[in-house]
């Protein structure tokens, strides 16, 4: 690893944490809150995902459907809900070991450690502190004020987002936020990813990391010289 400071981005679902957290929160928030028949509106909420991605909608699409589930939810109601989501899943085997044992690696070094996902900060701030992230490029659902706004300030969710956190989309951010860092090289930075969905992220980095066995993106990074295959500790 560098001497010299750096960034390190790591996709969160399947990278850093085994489940896909946004819909593994959102059957544990609906079951929690409304037993029975929240496991039912999530069967449904599923359904309607996967037949949507089996006909071929795009991925940023089923990404904005998914968070019109929380129109209307109250922004403090469904963080509480996350922290919860959180402890319950971190006391049963949340993080893949390899990749959270390099995350802590990497701080140690003096690295930066910025979070990538889809997913919203419900789910990703206590993931976030678990392993010391500094900066979380993710999905932002918009807020309607109905009081202060800001952590711990209310507000519900309108059911819309800016922009989809994924794909390309990832790969803009990561770019944006290296050109706020003039003084980083991007060559001496580091990417995790376990999808090919990833890639234009990971090749923003001298260092792309894949994540388990995906033999598409495992393809594509083999031939560079400077891609570190990492292993699922199962």
């Amino acid at each position: 690893m560098t001497s010299r400071s750096y960034l390190v981005f790591a996709d969160v679902d399947e990278t850093l944490i085994h489940c896909k957290s946004m819909f593994d929160f959102l059957r544990y928030h609906l079951t929690g809150r409304h037993g029975a028949a929240g496991t039912a509106e999530y069967d449904r909420l599923l359904a309607g995902f996967r037949e949507a991605a089996d006909s071929g909608t795009p991925r940023e699409e089923i990404n904005r459907a998914y968070y019109a589930a929380y129109a209307g939810e109250s922004v403090d109601t469904i963080a509480a809900w996350g922290e919860r989501w959180f402890a319950a899943r971190a006391a049963d085997g949340l993080f893949i070991d390899t990749t959270r044992d390099a995350l802590r690696a990497h701080r140690e070094a003096g690295a930066e450690i910025v979070l990538v996902s889809g997913s919203f900060p419900a789910c990703l701030d206590p993931v976030a502190r678990a392993v010391g992230a500094g900066h979380l490029l993710c999905s932002r659902p918009l807020v309607e004020a109905d009081g202060p706004t800001g952590p711990g300030g209310g507000g519900t969710y309108t059911g819309l987002i800016e922009t989809p956190m994924i794909g390309a989309q990832k790969a803009v951010a990561v770019r944006q936020l290296l050109a706020a860092r003039p003084e980083i090289d991007p060559r001496d930075c580091y990417a995790y990813g376990d999808h090919p969905s990833d890639l234009p992220m990971l090749e923003c980095v001298g260092h792309p990391v894949a994540v388990g066995d995906d033999p598409v993106l495992r393809a594509l990074l083999d031939a560079r010289p400077s891609s570190t295959p990492l292993e699922h500790q199962l």
